[in-house]
């Protein structure tokens, strides 16, 4: 098994390279537009059998650590899976790194974790997927979990927390308004998710900014298939406070199943106490606007283990399914 490792001036290289029928579909422009700064293969004869691209100036900060993070990560099989994950090591350790990190797309705005526990329910849209063997492969490899997360389904969507009154009532008084966005002002309203974002997740683990432009690239695509109702807002005046964003699960119906589930995907509250209670509030207002709509399910989904929203998660569902993101040291 030969590895071969391509830096940006060599992309086009990567298109003559045929790869084994059992490896998914790559999509090439995928490495310039996430900006990769390098991507490896491991061939198998003249074939690609395992590949993954490398992310070392742009890794998210984990001081006193210098990360490098691996993602684009598929492989047929164990041997082309610790081959390829060899030659990203090498790459990050040669480039001054101290720990490897994956899998991520370059950030967690994109694609990262693993599956570690699937559970029964089948895959929800826009989570990542993969196979079985992923993780395993990678902890063969000398990978060991660095931050654990969470999905959990909840069914019962008719109860009222009484306590959230006095909430309500004071973040009204506060000048404190939830609307759903307007789609015919999404982009505005991207804005103002967009703000609220930079703010909230400031000081989440692994985080990075992302830009206005960039925020806006990854979300407005998914124009069609979003509903306001599911989508809301909390304004104090023109300044957003919080949201909740929830897009239905449009893969059940191409699974044969009804459309009744909605994927809560990210809750954000502006730091301070004037906004405590402002995410149960909104959690709260998401599961009647699908109770309302005819829904059953609402999937409270990708959560770290260790954020306040597992509080909030915790009093409507259960864990339906557990993900990982994997560290190696890279002086061992």
């Amino acid at each position: 098994m030969n590895t071969r490792c391509f830096a940006p001036a060599e992309w086009n290289a990567l298109a003559g390279l045929a790869q084994e029928p059992a490896l998914p579909p790559f999509e090439g422009a995928l490495l310039e537009r996430q900006h990769a700064e390098a991507h490896v293969v491991a061939l198998r004869g003249d074939r690609i059998a395992a590949r993954c691209s490398c992310w070392r100036r742009t890794a998210p900060p984990y001081p006193p650590e210098q990360p490098g993070v691996i993602g684009h990560f598929a492989a047929t099989d164990e041997a082309s899976a610790l081959a390829v994950l060899a030659g990203a090591q090498d790459f990050l350790r040669r480039s001054g790194c101290s720990l490897a990190i994956g899998p991520m797309d370059g950030n967690t705005w994109r694609r990262y974790r693993w599956i570690t526990e699937r559970g029964a329910e089948q895959p929800f849209f826009m989570e990542p997927d993969n196979p079985p063997d992923y993780p395993v492969w990678w902890e063969r490899a000398g990978f060991v979990p660095l931050a654990h997360y969470q999905s959990a389904l909840v069914t019962g969507l008719t109860g009222a927390d009484e306590r959230l009154e006095r909430v309500r009532a004071r973040l009204a008084a506060a000048g404190v308004v939830i609307r759903p966005v307007e789609l015919a002002a999404l982009e505005r309203d991207l804005r103002h998710i967009h703000a609220v974002s930079l703010n909230s997740f400031a000081h989440n683990f692994l985080y990075t900014p992302l830009s206005e432009a960039d925020f806006l690239a990854q979300y407005l695509p998914y124009r069609d298939q979003l509903r306001p109702e599911f989508i809301l807002l909390a304004m104090r005046g023109a300044t957003s406070v919080g949201f909740v964003f929830c897009i239905p699960d449009f893969l059940r119906p191409k699974a044969g199943q009804p459309l009744d589930t909605l994927i809560l995907k990210t809750l954000a509250i502006l730091p301070g106490r004037d906004y405590a209670g402002l995410g149960n509030l909104l959690v709260e207002h998401v599961h009647q606007a699908a109770h309302a709509a005819g829904l059953t399910r609402v999937i409270h989904a990708l959560s770290a283990a260790h954020n306040s929203v597992i509080n909030i998660t915790a009093r409507y569902g259960s864990v339906m399914r557990r993900y990982a993101l994997y560290a190696r040291r890279l002086d061992a």
